[in-house]
């Protein structure tokens, strides 16, 4: 979906359940962190907003996105959360670091999906510079640290409706 001129953080005209019934972990890269930190605050404004406490939001953090994986795992492993909110921020350089580091990032939070059957939310920014970045955490196009605790509620909702 292109970005151009959309606030991509909008929920007009979809729902968001309440989040107050959920534990939401989050682990954030200290990398990029004026970037990191805007979609860490964002997320966890949306996710008191939509219900959820104060005391059932765990954050974490981690040096890099690289990391984040594990960290994921760790929050999952260690504590009783119901969704991870994975919240990174790589941005395009000069080398090939950069899809390396996207694809490893990408294909290990879809494992955790898969190995541990609980929503592991990516939220990492893949922009291809610091301006792009900053449109996308808390400028122009939103926060996608909102977007991404939205997806972690909606996702436990979806979760819980095939339990009834």
């Amino acid at each position: 979906m292109s970005s151009k001129n959309k606030n991509l953080s909008s929920t007009e005209g979809s729902p968001i359940p309440n989040a107050k019934a959920y534990k939401f972990g989050i682990v954030c890269s200290e990398w990029n962190h004026e970037i990191t930190n805007a979609l860490k605050e964002g997320a966890i404004k949306t996710l008191l907003k939509n219900g959820a406490k104060k005391e059932n939001i765990i954050v974490r953090a981690v040096p890099g996105s690289f990391e984040l994986t594990l960290g994921a795992q760790y929050l999952a492993e260690f504590t009783n959360v119901d969704a991870v909110i994975c919240l990174g921020c790589v941005i395009q350089g000069e080398t090939r670091h950069f899809d390396f580091i996207c694809d490893a990032v990408a294909k290990g939070i879809t494992d955790l999906n898969i190995k541990y059957n609980l929503p592991f939310i990516f939220g990492v920014l893949t922009p291809n510079d610091q301006k792009q970045a900053l449109a996308r955490a808390g400028g122009k196009h939103g926060n996608k640290g909102d977007e991404a605790a939205v997806t972690a509620i909606k996702m436990l909702a979806l979760r819980n409706s095939f339990k009834k």
